[in-house]
């Protein structure tokens, strides 16, 4: 007989949303890694190229058109489809529409307009976001949010293997623009998935307030999602633990990859290892999060899983005493996905639960915007600090920056009810 925390991954709704994942995930290394090889190919400075890192910049702003996807209807479509199906295969579409148009862009004779064709691809991709989380929450019973935080991350990691190695098998045969009408062409799958399914059977005040006129729903659209979570008790103290509690991982995975080059790894070894091993071992953590959230509730969990991510920095510090040991970097790169997969079910499990379901998309894209910044900013110094510790002392330093995270996990387990919080 299959164990309950091994079958709910075979429920549909959880294979529902590791398809969407795939949709998600797809359109991130078109505009990034992917798309870094296109412009190296056609010969774009490296100074232009680095520029083209700020067309990501939608996924940290999605929560400020939030409000508009979760409260606002799409005439006819909203009959047909539902709030959330709607809005989903509308992103979809003009997804694969930038796609597309990024295709047709030739980074040699017009960066500029190859900039903003991957800034519309950003942009519909974060909006997708932004509806699939709300509907991931939605659909799924609390005891369910675990797996379906695994089933996001195995979904989204396959969508970027598509895009990322996929993607550079088609364009070594086929050409860029073929493969990238080729990954426009993937987007089928979500808009597959979405009309499959059913719109989650929630009634949403928005909709109440509508009929009463602009203002009251602007009113419920805008100010009642921040209004609600911020009279949460302690919803300050939630905030800082959503900042701090993937610190350790962040300001280590910044400096990882010159770390393999500046010892002396190959980049074939690092290619093998860290996209291939480390590819399957994140997925693999991910299951093995969603299962802990479900067999032994949020708070273990987050206290085993950051605890292990935390701690799986040190393997960086005995690398840096051994050298290139391609063998040891495999049960590095093994340990430390492994421990990142499992914090990340967990963590989005959590953030998942903190939604009250009338502003889902809102208070989810709120949170996961405030996370992506405490990642981004609170790492952006990471490369000072290896400059000036040497390598081991960083890796045991990165180490140490877990600990605050575990304070406020401990404070808040002690303050509010994490298991039973959000709706």
């Amino acid at each position: 007989m299959i164990p309950p925390s091994v079958a709910i991954y075979f429920h549909p709704r959880i294979i529902t949303i590791a398809l969407l994942g795939f949709s998600s995930g797809l359109p991130l290394a078109l505009t990034s890694a992917t798309l870094g090889f296109w412009l190296a190919e056609a010969g774009v400075s490296l100074k232009e190229i680095a520029i083209f890192g700020l067309v990501a910049t939608p996924y940290t702003l999605k929560f400020l058109w939030a409000p508009l996807m979760d409260a606002a209807p799409i005439p006819i479509l909203h009959k047909l489809l539902g709030r959330r199906r709607s809005w989903l295969i509308v992103s979809q579409c003009v997804l694969m529409a930038s796609i597309i148009f990024l295709g047709l862009s030739n980074p040699a004779e017009a960066p500029w307009w190859m900039a903003l064709a991957a800034l519309m691809v950003a942009f519909s991709s974060a909006s997708q976001d932004i509806v699939i989380d709300a509907y991931r929450v939605e659909i799924l019973k609390p005891e369910q949010y675990g797996a379906g935080a695994a089933a996001i991350i195995f979904g989204y990691r396959m969508g970027m293997i598509a895009a990322g190695a996929g993607a550079l098998f088609f364009s070594k045969y086929y050409g860029w623009e073929f493969t990238y009408f080729v990954m426009a062409a993937l987007v089928l799958v979500g808009m597959a998935t979405v009309l499959i399914n059913k719109e989650p059977e929630i009634v949403h005040e928005q909709t109440k307030a509508r009929q009463h006129g602009v203002v009251p729903w602007l009113y419920h659209a805008v100010v009642m999602p921040f209004g609600d979570f911020m009279r949460r008790k302690y919803w300050l103290g939630i905030l800082l633990f959503i900042l701090l509690y993937k610190l350790s991982d962040a300001f280590m995975g910044v400096m990882a990859s010159p770390f393999y080059v500046k010892i002396g790894f190959d980049k074939a070894d690092i290619a093998t290892i860290v996209k291939v091993y480390g590819v399957i071992a994140t997925i693999l953590g991910g299951f093995i999060g969603g299962s802990m959230v479900l067999r032994l509730g949020m708070v273990r969990s987050l206290w085993i899983c950051g605890l292990a991510q935390m701690l799986t920095n040190l393997m960086f510090t005995a690398q840096a005493a051994i050298g290139p040991d391609t063998g040891f970097l495999t049960l590095t790169i093994t340990l430390e996905n492994l421990s990142g997969g499992m914090g990340g079910a967990a963590f989005v499990a959590f953030m998942s639960r903190l939604c009250n379901v009338q502003f889902t998309a809102t208070q989810y894209a709120l949170l996961s915007s405030f996370a992506s910044f405490g990642r981004t900013w609170l790492s952006a110094p990471a490369g000072w600090f290896a400059e000036v510790m040497g390598w081991p002392l960083f890796f045991a330093f990165s180490t140490v920056l877990g600990v605050p995270g575990l304070i406020c996990l401990w404070w808040l387990s002690r303050k509010i009810d994490i298991e039973n919080s959000g709706r």
